[in-house]
């Protein structure tokens, strides 16, 4: 059975009849980009995962990524594809042309990296963190550095990535111990340790351009004193030329549970006195910088675990499909049945329409923040421009770590499909599985997510972003509740909104008082709630619109006109599926939500009353 990686029709649907992406190009910025230039993009993004970089997917888990004396290798399939990545113009696909991008709308980006991505995720993080790391570039560099760098970093010429985590520090950036010295000519001298730093050293490209987050002597502690650093694995000559080596020395790399493909290295900055950079920004705002290509890096984080679950999703559907084993239900006292397609079996069944229900809706939401993007990018004015960077902000958490634990959960699933068959490596799920459980803990754990929702989003700008998102849910509800089939279907994720705000408003109050300890303890329950509602209301939407074109295909929405035309044209049988999916979330999926939430609101303290002794252990 081939392996395939995601739904064309769900992609089209969801760019097309949810987003409605090509009024995108009523807007200058955008008006290249009709519905023939988009259909266009995504099925060359299609051809280039199918054809080429998904044979290297296995490929490259099982030969890995090799260290030798400071020198890595990367699997030596890579070594194509990354060639064609940058002959289409793929790593920075919504940038500007001059810059040697595709200038894209963000949503068309995401669209073409659910094939891309899918295909292969530890290889396109060289590419993925490139872009990243071009992006500071692009918003904080001076103009001598977008020259020397911007153009080499988005073409794939010069790779990029991101030195943060230090051995001692983690997570808690601001305990970092790297050290800047200023020149006489202006540059800096680096040194520090880096670990678990994703592309950090490899074979791939000319040169490996790091931003690094350093202290400058005499700067304040804590993460307001910590600036950002422009530091070339080569050193970069006035004229663009290549110079000496920059005493940036990869000391090993991690051999790890997935992701083999993508070297995660430890690196030396300075070991032998010899390591410059350049101030990238301003100094002691280094952070504030870095936080501009985290919220990229996560939303990117949510689209690599996203994938893996729709690669599990699409697999485990045909596998059930192909697999016959067991009598169907009905016939298992008849001696004479045949054995069927497991596909018939009532509790795969309920795994699949789980697994469908879920990837779908992350796949709506992560589109959904692409399109908030783009709608910054041709706002009319500032309120609007807020509005749209306001909700990006408070989806982001949950794009990223709401999106990446029910990933993982959908990978978990899809193993559990394909039974014993799915635990060998002969077939893909096992590598999927393994590959999906870093996304719940890099770039910020899923823990954080949450704190960050609860701690940050939340109230910022007085609770606008917070307002403006259930705002943008009630207009869905409203769409919804004209459709008498979805009447109840809107009215029940309406009160799972309205309780949610309530659970919002405890929780945050909560976390001001005395109790402020054990309001953190269920920042993550927070999280998966509001991600439960957000899979709500993005099936919702989907169903009321499922709905409407279903009418027209069935000529009414009884069950008997459903089915009938749902045997005879493929469309209907996908919008059927869209209004059962919407129905399965929300009648067997959000009453758990709701005692989720019931939970919440007791705020329970055993979490942080129990004694460390008590552990045991």
């Amino acid at each position: 059975m081939a392996q395939m990686i995601a739904d064309r029709r769900d992609i089209d649907f969801v760019l097309h009849e949810q987003l409605q992406i090509e009024t995108l190009s009523k807007h200058e910025r955008f008006a290249d980009f009709n519905k023939k230039t988009i259909d266009m993009v995504v099925t060359e993004a299609r051809n280039l995962a199918v054809k080429e970089i998904l044979p290297t997917q296995k490929i490259g888990d099982e030969e890995g990524c090799r260290f030798d004396a400071g020198v890595v290798t990367t699997p030596e399939s890579f070594h194509r594809i990354y060639d064609l990545v940058k002959e289409g113009e793929w790593v920075a696909m919504p940038e500007d042309p001059e810059w040697g991008g595709q200038g894209m709308p963000q949503t068309l980006a995401l669209a073409a990296g659910d094939y891309l991505v899918g295909a292969n995720f530890s290889f396109m993080m060289y590419p993925g963190l490139t872009h990243g790391a071009g992006k500071l570039v692009e918003e904080f560099g001076t103009e001598k550095q977008k020259q020397l760098f911007l153009k080499k970093m988005y073409t794939g010429e010069w790779a990029g990535t991101m030195l943060l985590t230090e051995p001692q520090a983690g997570s808690d950036v601001g305990a970092l111990t790297s050290t800047a010295v200023k020149n006489d000519d202006g540059t800096y001298s680096i040194t520090g340790n880096k670990i678990f730093i994703s592309g950090g050293e490899h074979d791939l490209a000319g040169n490996i351009i790091h931003p690094v987050l350093a202290r400058i002597e005499g700067a304040p502690q804590g993460t307001r004193g910590i600036s950002l650093f422009l530091v070339p694995k080569i050193w970069v000559n006035d004229d663009g030329s290549l110079g000496e080596f920059n005493d940036v020395v990869c000391t090993g790399i991690e051999e790890k549970m997935g992701i083999h493909g993508n070297a995660t290295c430890s690196l030396t900055l300075g070991g032998k006195g010899k390591c410059r950079g350049t101030l990238l920004g301003k100094e002691n705002k280094g952070m504030r910088a870095m936080f501009l290509m985290m919220n990229e890096a996560r939303l990117l984080v949510g689209l690599q675990g996203f994938t893996c679950a729709s690669n599990a999703y699409v697999n485990a559907v045909n596998y059930a499909r192909e697999r016959k084993q067991g009598k169907n239900l009905l016939q298992a006292m008849n001696e004479n049945a045949e054995a069927v397609a497991i596909i018939q079996h009532p509790d795969v069944r309920r795994q699949l329409i789980h697994m469908k229900a879920l990837v779908e809706g992350m796949r709506s939401l992560l589109y959904y923040m692409g399109m908030c993007s783009d709608q910054v990018n041709i706002a009319k004015d500032e309120a609007e421009k807020d509005k749209y960077q306001g909700l990006i902000e408070i989806l982001t958490p949950v794009a990223k770590g709401y999106v990446t634990d029910r990933a993982f959960e959908v990978c978990s699933q899809g193993v559990q499909v394909y039974g014993g068959y799915g635990y060998i490596r002969e077939y893909p799920m096992e590598q999927l599985m393994r590959d999906c459980r870093i996304t719940m803990i890099y770039e910020g754990t899923n823990g954080i997510q949450a704190m960050d929702l609860l701690g940050r989003k939340l109230g910022m700008k007085k609770g606008k972003p917070i307002m403006d998102l259930l705002g943008e849910i009630q207009k869905t509800i409203a769409a919804a509740k004209v459709i008498p089939a979805l009447q109840d279907y809107a009215v029940q994720v309406e009160k799972a909104v309205n309780k949610l705000g309530e659970v919002a408003m405890h929780l945050g109050a909560t976390a001001m008082s005395p109790n402020v300890m054990s309001a953190f303890a269920f920042a993550h329950p927070f999280l998966d709630v509001t991600g439960d509602v957000m899979m709500a209301w993005m099936l919702l939407w989907r169903a009321a619109i499922a709905a409407t074109q279903m009418e027209k295909l069935a000529g009414s929405l009884d069950a008997e006109a459903r089915s009938k035309a749902v045997e005879k044209n493929k469309n209907a049988a996908f919008y059927e599926g869209q209004i059962r999916s919407a129905e399965y979330f929300i009648y067997s999926i959000l009453p758990v939500t709701w005692g989720k939430m019931k939970a919440i609101t007791t705020t329970n303290s055993a979490a942080v009353d129990i004694p460390e002794a008590a552990f045991g252990a």
